[in-house]
């Protein structure tokens, strides 16, 4: 098998339809498939082999999708890391990958001034400025289905990066779980700001508008700046961050504007009811979901708003918890006593199944299915994340996400299992506190942290009158010590929609 199939599947059904719009260009499926296979010459007579492995740093474009599609038909191995991480995470980043050669903008290669791991890439190539043969049958290299296909790299925030090595046989699968559960295909025009949900589009054959936006950082693109691309090119799906979304539909209120999607879908961090209400008044027509995902497995649950009901929220007010819905088909998923930072005590995949714990019992989600990572480059990351079965050999990822099961099946979550706050009164997960003040008038983001021997939640508020006082009773069953306001939460650097606990602990320690 070989992933570059799908997209060259796609050209040959429907050459002329626009592949992806980026500005004013527009670049078709039988321009993808061509400038593909002679990118693919021209790399191999560089020298690239089945096997290497090449970093990527491009920005989200036709461009990345066609070098993709190359080293793909060689067997190559593409690597995306994050620069905007920062030096010292681009520096260990590439001493995990160990990359063989370098494709990147002009801009990109402009690093290895202060970068002594990317000058020691044996082969740089700057995008662009490689000359390509004129014949368009590239090669097509045939590869095992646990042939690596893609290795990003973990932001690190908890430790060295871990390097998610997904084959072509993971993605492929990843590809028919979001194509059910997204319903890609059609020929659909599509608002793409996610880099492996766009390849999934691509291979649909839909086409992809590519935002007006630098999508490193999600919670600061200019809202109106989208909302005029969408008024040029009005699509009707849309899968993006909350925070982008955030940033949309901020500048969708401002200008008493309507956005044109049909289907709408929230995921890369956690999706409050008040995000998908928001969203829910700017498109009325369109069928919002909430999706919960990670790195290891995308997707594992969704929801849709208009299936969460009167007494979903109430429960999210009361301390239930965020819901994420019913697990997809293509997934196993169970939820077993909270051991985060132990290794699962379990012999054999008998004694994990009976571990689980039933209906409203919160404890650690673990998940298992053709589209979970079984394990990290050199097995990096692997003991503290996965329990692989003696016997049958399936592999199930810890996500480290607390949350519960209903008695409907469906998934709640908690956050995450490691910043819970146990103390003599218990254990209080941050989701059931954080989700249940987000929907209080006034609070713009929450964070519960333990300070001190205290349960203290953090409040970034957009009324600066909010009484503190009527938060802590509104939340009383959360027993909180103290109610705080800050300016602004600490966020990860990736998506900004994640809370940085660590950061936050730090942030309050010098106040």
């Amino acid at each position: 098998m070989n992933l570059a199939r799908l997209l060259i599947e796609a050209a040959r059904a429907h050459p002329e339809r626009a592949a992806i719009l980026e500005g004013r260009r527009v670049t078709r499926y039988r321009d993808l498939e061509r400038n593909s296979a002679r990118l693919a010459l021209a790399l191999r007579d560089r020298g690239l082999t089945c096997g290497d492995r090449v970093l990527l740093l491009l920005p989200l474009s036709a461009r990345l999708y066609v070098t993709l599609a190359a080293l793909w038909r060689l067997g190559a191995v593409p690597v995306v890391l994050d620069v905007s991480l920062g030096r010292a995470h681009l520096e260990a980043s590439l001493r995990r990958a160990r990359p063989r050669a370098l494709i990147g903008s002009p801009k990109a290669h402009l690093l290895q001034l202060v970068s002594p791991a990317l000058r020691a890439v044996p082969l740089r190539i700057i995008a662009g400025r490689m000359p390509l043969p004129r014949g368009s049958d590239g090669p097509l290299e045939e590869l095992p289905p646990e042939h690596p296909a893609l290795i990003t790299l973990t932001s690190g925030s908890t430790g060295r990066p871990k390097a998610a090595a997904r084959s072509h046989g993971l993605l492929a699968a990843q590809y028919a779980a979001l194509r059910e559960a997204m319903g890609l295909g059609g020929g659909d025009l599509d608002l793409s700001t996610l880099p492996i949900v766009a390849l999934a589009q691509l291979a649909s054959g839909n086409t992809c508008v590519l935002p007006d936006a630098d999508l490193r950082r999600p919670g600061r693109v200019d809202g109106a700046r989208l909302l005029r691309q969408l008024a040029r090119h009005p699509a009707r799906s849309v899968a993006a961050s909350p925070a982008l979304l955030e940033r949309l539909v901020g500048a969708a209120e401002r200008a008493c504007a309507r956005l044109p999607f049909e289907r709408v879908f929230a995921g890369g961090g956690p999706v409050f009811p008040t995000l998908l209400e928001r969203l829910a008044r700017v498109a009325p027509d369109a069928h919002i979901v909430a999706v919960y995902g990670s790195t290891e497995a995308e997707p594992i649950a969704h929801v849709a708003w208009q299936h969460t009901s009167g007494a979903d929220l109430e429960r999210t007010r009361s301390g239930g918890g965020l819901l994420a819905g019913r697990p997809v088909p293509q997934i196993r998923l169970s939820v077993l006593p909270d051991r985060f930072g132990q290794p699962l005590p379990y012999a054999a995949q008998a004694e994990l199944e009976a571990a689980a714990l039933g209906p409203y019992a919160p404890g650690e989600i673990v998940v298992s299915g053709a589209h979970v990572l079984p394990g990290y480059l050199d097995g990096e990351g692997d003991l503290e994340t996965k329990w692989r079965d003696p016997v049958s050999g399936t592999v199930w990822h810890r996500t480290g996400d607390a949350g519960y099961l209903d008695d409907a099946g469906r998934l709640w979550l908690l956050g995450r299992c490691s910043a819970r706050v146990t103390d003599a009164r218990g254990t209080l997960y941050p989701f059931a506190v954080e989700a249940a003040a987000q929907a209080l008038p006034g609070v713009r983001r929450a964070a519960l942290v333990a300070q001190e021997g205290g349960r203290v939640l953090c409040l970034e508020t957009g009324d600066p009158a909010l009484d503190l006082v009527e938060v802590r009773a509104a939340l009383d069953w959360a027993r909180l010590d103290r109610v705080r306001r800050v300016r602004a939460l600490p966020l990860d650097a990736r998506h900004t929609a994640k809370i940085d606990y660590p950061r936050l602990a730090r942030m309050l320690g010098k106040t």
